[in-house]
């Protein structure tokens, strides 16, 4: 699961710097397509967002990761 976790954080890292290099490569004045390559890097940075956290709690309430810290209510 560990390494599950790390793989989703570093498609995440990925999909940030390839918007990123869109955007400085050029933004919606200089080339539309470029622009909508930039969109579709930073909806799919949100989508494996959303999909590792969903991904964290189900395997929380299956039991598959246990919480550390701080106990509730202390």
């Amino acid at each position: 699961m560990k390494y599950l976790v790390m793989l989703a954080f570093a498609a995440i890292l990925l999909s940030l710097g390839s918007a990123l290099f869109f955007m400085m490569k050029g933004g919606p004045a200089k080339d539309p397509d470029k622009s909508s390559s930039m969109v579709k890097a930073l909806a799919l940075r949100v989508g494996l967002s959303v999909l590792l956290f969903i991904c964290i709690l189900v395997s929380w309430k299956l039991g598959w990761i246990q919480p550390t810290g701080i106990a509730p209510g202390q």
